[in-house]
């Protein structure tokens, strides 16, 4: 896996409370920022999707409720004509 270099700024208490995690969890500060960073993007993504399925989910709807019209348009057309 090929790594890249980066420096970042953090918020004074946002450094102290992942410092005090990592003494806790005893593991590398790089590794566990990969981590959560890691987490946050599935997170992320998991609420792309959610936002995607909704406004599909609204498409499918509209488009049920007129082919659903149509047929009984044509239902109430045939029941209409005599036979």
């Amino acid at each position: 896996m090929i790594m890249k270099t980066l420096s970042l700024k953090l918020d004074r208490d946002i450094f102290e409370e992942t410092e005090a995690i990592i003494k806790d969890k005893k593991v590398p500060r790089n590794r566990y920022i990969n981590q959560a960073l890691e987490f946050y993007n599935r997170y992320q993504k998991r609420k792309k999707l959610s936002v995607e399925f909704a406004e599909a989910s609204i498409l499918a709807h509209e488009s049920s409720s007129e082919i659903i019209a149509e047929f009984d348009a044509l239902i109430e057309e045939d029941e209409i004509e005599p036979t």
